[in-house]
Formats: structure tokens, sequence, C-alpha cells
């Protein structure tokens, strides 16, 4: 027992990692190949991609929606956790990103499975809101510009089903979230939306301490 979350090293992180992580290789690579982006930085850590995959099983998900998709990591371990008539609406701007992560798709058969949206995700949601699209989904992954959190949390929310599932991932931030001396419009908009959250009884929510942060939000029957 424990009366708070242990910190992790490295030491731990590895141990963690030896005895749950259950990788693909093709996951493997595709994570190896995006850590050496400049930007890979905005990669899941894997137990955060083995995490979702393991939520969709839970929730039985079907119809999921990803609002940033970047190399195609996460995409992937959803995709691969989904049944065979399974769907991720993968929302992302960058056909450079997005076409290192097609070529694991093609590769790891999921490709079909997969509707990638190159647009603006704020677009993407609205035309699928307006496509008569609301609580049509099961599960929701946000990870992409934190000013628009907000938005992107309500439009998902609105297209989720009652007991669907949206997880928000980065809601430590780097620790900055509590370091007062930090206030870049990124860190206080992630301050902003996690208080807003708290308080949000349009769900049941846990932010659990992986990678950095990710709060797993249910909606609640209205």
């Amino acid at each position: 027992m424990s009366r708070k979350t242990i910190g992790i090293d490295d030491a731990l992180h590895d141990y963690l990692l030896t005895v749950s992580l259950r990788e693909s290789d093709i996951m493997r690579r595709l994570r190896e190949a995006t850590a050496a982006l400049p930007e890979a930085n905005m990669q899941l850590a894997p137990e955060q991609a083995q995490l979702l995959g393991f939520l969709v099983e839970l929730t039985g998900a079907r119809r999921c929606l990803e609002i940033g998709t970047f190399t195609g990591y996460s995409t992937l371990s959803v995709a691969a956790s989904l049944p065979s008539d399974g769907t991720v609406v993968a929302c992302d701007v960058s056909e450079p990103w997005t076409q290192i992560a097609r070529g694991y798709w093609r590769e790891a058969g999921v490709l079909e499975k997969i509707d990638l949206r190159l647009a603006s995700a704020a677009d993407t949601l609205r035309a699928l809101i307006s496509s008569g699209e609301t609580g049509t989904f099961d599960f929701a992954l946000i990870d992409a510009d934190k000013e628009n959190y907000r938005l992107y949390y309500e439009g998902c929310l609105e297209l989720l089903r009652n007991g669907g599932l949206v997880a928000i991932d980065n809601v430590l931030w780097h620790r900055r979230v509590i370091d007062q001396s930090v206030s870049d419009n990124e860190t206080t908009a992630i301050r902003e939306f996690n208080i807003a959250l708290q308080a949000d009884n349009r769900v049941s929510l846990s932010l659990i301490p992986i990678g950095d942060g990710m709060t797993l939000a249910r909606k609640r029957p209205t």
C-alpha cells in the first residue's frame, strides 16, 4: 500500500516495461523511427499506447476518434485493438508525419480501419457533428495543440455516446502546470483546462500519472 503515487526513476521505468510491455515488432520500429525525429518528444510513451489499446478492448469500442496523430504510433495501438469492422478517424495537419504513419499502418494490416483527415481538427469535429455523427463514437484521444484542448474536448464529448471515454494527454505538461513562474499560452491553457474538467459534472474522471499525465473522462448518461 502507498498513500500517494510513487515516483518512477529510469530503473523502475525499465522494470515496468520489462514486466508489462507487449509491443509488436511493427510498433517498436515505428517508435524507434519516430525517436530519431526532431519532434520525438511529441510521441506517447509505449506504456501509454498500450493503455489506450487496453481501454479500447475494455470498452468494446468500435468507433474511435484521435485528435493529433503525429507519426501514427497511438493510432496503430488503437486500430490494432479494434474488431475487424472498427474504425479510427485520425485528425492531423501534417502530410510528412502522417506519410510515415501510413507505411506502418499498411504493414500492420490496419490501414483500412483508419480514416485519416488532413485538416484542422476543429473543422473535422464540426464536420462530423454537422453530418449527424453526434453520439456515435465510443472512444477519443486528444493529444494535439494545447491551446485548443477545451475546443477539442467539447467536440469529442458531443460525438461520444453515453458511457464513451475520452483520454487527454499531457495534462501534467512536464511539471510546468505547478510552476507559477511559467505563464506561456500552452501552459495556461492546460491549467485552465484541468480546472474546468475537474468541475465538469458531465463526466466521471481520473487523472493517471502515466507519461506526461493522462486524464480519462467517461461521458455520463444525460
